[in-house]
């Protein structure tokens, strides 16, 4: 975390040692994330674009850790409920289950997959596998591959880091899925939140189980 507040205190309200923390007014999302200590904030600001706030909860109550940090978003924007092809950003509180990426594990606490060639998001909404990660070759996948079916293979550049965000647990097929934070390719996204490389690696590095995402317009 300390880390996290050097790259990006001269964005963020940063504390003072020894100085006693002034009162803030409680952040957008405090009465939705229950007892969550870690929470990332996106908010929109016009057409695919957001702001990302980090904030941990201590005595003192909610604190920025860094502010607005520029994240792209889907493509159409966010809607509260989003379906499969629609390329926007669910709206709500998220957890942030596990995270992956294709290059080796950066550190933090959530559980971490490098991924290659034969991992995938299955999007195939006839799948019993719908919006969860396989492993497999190919040829021997027992859901449609094709991006045509939503199906995404998870070794491109995009998925350099990456974390997974809770969305449509249920897996409800039509209802979404593949949805992460993850490395901006430089524009607008099929529905998922983008950020620089590096900051989502700080980002990785201080999270921990029970961090939330919540995201509004």
């Amino acid at each position: 975390m300390r880390r996290l507040l050097t790259l990006l205190c001269a964005a963020a309200v940063c504390l003072v040692a020894g100085a006693p923390a002034a009162p803030a007014a409680a952040p957008w999302f405090a009465s939705s994330v229950g007892a969550a200590t870690q929470v990332i904030s996106v908010v929109g600001v016009g057409g695919s674009s957001a702001k990302m706030d980090v904030y941990q909860r201590t005595a003192a109550g909610w604190q920025p850790i860094a502010v607005g940090i520029p994240a792209f978003i889907g493509a159409k924007g966010m809607a509260p409920q989003t379906h499969d092809g629609e390329m926007m950003t669910p709206m709500g509180v998220f957890t942030l289950d596990f995270a992956f990426g294709t290059e080796p594990n950066p550190g933090g606490g959530l559980p971490y997959v490098q991924v290659g060639p034969d991992h995938w998001w299955d999007g195939d909404m006839k799948s019993p596998t719908y919006n969860t990660m396989q492993v497999c070759k190919k040829q021997q996948c027992r859901f449609d591959t094709s991006l045509s079916a939503g199906t995404e293979n998870l070794d491109i550049p995009q998925y350099r880091h990456a974390v997974v965000m809770g969305v449509n647990k249920a897996r409800v097929p039509g209802n979404g899925g593949a949805f992460f934070v993850h490395t901006t390719g430089g524009g607008p996204t099929a529905g998922c939140v983008a950020i620089d490389d590096g900051r989502l690696v700080e980002l990785m590095r201080w999270l921990r189980p029970g961090a939330l995402i919540a995201i509004s317009k």
